[in-house]
């Protein structure tokens, strides 16, 4: 796969992902289209090369103008950094979002800050987020039902990644598009591996969040990063659980060990296994944000 294919999911006829090639980076970010009555998005990238997406609402047969809904999944602008770019190509497209999340898409200041402040040095990979006018914003709350027409899709407050973060269950086909509530399913590894970002990163939440994934019995998880999980999604959550709990364990034990912080980051960084994946650059800056998540997640508990 390279960044702009398009790919049908298998399981649940009308929807497809592209790859946005987001962070230079080949299957790391994808953006789920849903042909229904009423056309949507699933999430919206970076803004960078936000093109691909309208060029793939075309591939897929929905003129820009006919896009009704951009479903973004929270704020963090690996997922909404596109919303803005979309909306304006996309004129008659309501933007969804959890209600926590929404001034940010009207106002993003502060949400640039706080981004560049997390990912470092992978800023030169964004772009500026665009404004969503206000009067295109849906606020969306744990239970809401988003009206496709010839398909429902349940919202699920999910707030263990980040308080504005939200599943959404399409009962069609019994699947969850994931956000990031589920981890990071890295296909060419054919493993899940852990999300832990700045500044509100939570264990327990997340663990309560995967919970809530497993209690719907999707038969299909659509991953933000990257595309359909595994059939047996099941012991992927479960996985997903040990994978959550293994890392902080292993963040809080380097730190003790090496005696430092920011020796700890320095380890993961140069050891992580998603090098030959993601490339160097993108594989170790990951890394060291996911760790500076963990450190605050602990300070935090103290």
């Amino acid at each position: 796969m390279s960044p702009g294919d398009v790919f049908d999911v298998e399981t649940c006829p009308g929807v497809s992902y592209v790859d946005t090639g987001m962070y230079d980076t080949a299957e790391y970010g994808s953006v789920y289209i849903i042909d229904a009555d009423r056309p949507a998005v699933v999430d919206t990238g970076i803004g960078t090369n936000h093109e691909r997406i309208l060029d793939a609402l075309e591939a897929q047969g929905i003129e820009h103008a006919d896009l009704e809904a951009i479903l973004v999944t929270h704020v963090h602008l690996d997922h909404a950094g596109g919303a803005g770019y979309l909306a304006e190509a996309c004129p008659n497209a309501d933007v969804y979002v959890h209600e926590v999340g929404s001034r940010h898409l009207v106002d993003p200041g502060r949400l640039v800050e706080g981004t560049k402040q997390a990912v470092g040095d992978q800023w030169q990979y964004y772009v500026e987020p665009e404004p969503v006018p206000e009067d295109r914003i849906v606020e969306l709350s744990d239970g809401d039902t988003v009206d496709l027409g010839s398909r429902e899709l349940t919202v699920h407050h999910a707030p263990g990644h980040a308080p504005h973060q939200v599943v959404f269950e399409d009962h069609s086909c019994d699947a969850v598009f994931t956000a990031d509530a589920a981890g990071i399913w890295v296909p060419e590894q054919d493993r899940v591996r852990e999300t832990s970002p700045p500044p509100n990163f939570d264990l327990e939440q997340c663990i309560d969040d995967v919970e809530l994934i497993r209690r719907l019995e999707p038969e299909t998880l659509l991953y933000a990063h990257f595309g359909p999980g595994p059939d047996d999604t099941d012991a992927v959550l479960k996985q997903y659980e040990h994978v959550l709990r293994d890392w902080v364990d292993a963040v809080e034990r380097e730190v003790v060990e090496r005696g430092s912080e920011e020796a700890a980051i320095d380890h993961f960084s140069a050891s992580t296994e998603v090098e030959y994946v993601w490339g160097e650059h993108k594989a170790r800056a990951e890394t060291a944000m996911n760790v500076r998540g963990v450190l605050r997640y602990l300070k935090n508990r103290e």
